[in-house]
């Protein structure tokens, strides 16, 4: 009895010492996972302009920030993003269930019913993960999509559209469109 004991106590304290490890990023991992975000806020709506002019609206009902090297926004209960076109007018809306922006790259991700519309194109794009990369102003996704507009309903694997949505192509494609009589 006294010597399994002792074996138990032995290999609980061989098996701690044997976990320990100095690397930074497993220690700023547990530290910033441990501490949570810097900031939340809620029911939040920013704008992004430039020179005065507004290029982009967003809106959530929370946001998380984290700090550090790769720090970036989370909005864990969703969000919605308008784009404004050269007179002033919502070109483009992105909307998703869970979202998350790196600060630093300026990519966004969106998971989730993910709904990008042109307004003005009545285009619709439906997908359950999407990146939107601000800088080369691209949207990407690798999993299924559906665009329907008004004359079709196309179905494809992976997209690369502008984020306006007026322009896109993706692989693998599938569907239902309208074909006048006489272009045939």
């Amino acid at each position: 009895m006294i010597l399994s004991g002792y074996l138990l106590m032995t290999t609980v304290i061989a098996s701690c010492f044997t976990g320990c490890s100095n690397d930074i990023h497993q220690i700023n991992a547990i530290t910033n996972s441990a501490i949570g975000p810097l900031m939340s806020a809620k029911n939040i709506e920013v704008v992004f302009s430039d020179s005065g002019k507004i290029e982009a609206r967003l809106k959530s009902v929370l946001l998380n920030r984290f700090s550090g090297q790769n720090a970036y926004l989370e909005f864990p209960k969703g969000f919605n993003v308008q784009i404004y076109d050269s007179v002033n007018r919502v070109e483009t809306t992105i909307s998703g269930n869970y979202g998350k922006r790196y600060e630093n790259t300026r990519i966004m991700e969106a998971r989730g019913n993910v709904i990008v519309r042109n307004e003005i194109k009545n285009q619709q794009l439906n997908t359950e993960y999407l990146k939107w990369d601000e800088n080369r102003r691209l949207i990407t996704s690798n999993l299924p999509v559906k665009i329907i507009t008004p004359d079709k309903v196309l179905y494809g694997e992976g997209l690369e559209a502008n984020e306006s949505f007026t322009w896109y192509r993706f692989n693998k494609v599938s569907g239902q469109m309208m074909v006048k009589k006489d272009s045939i």
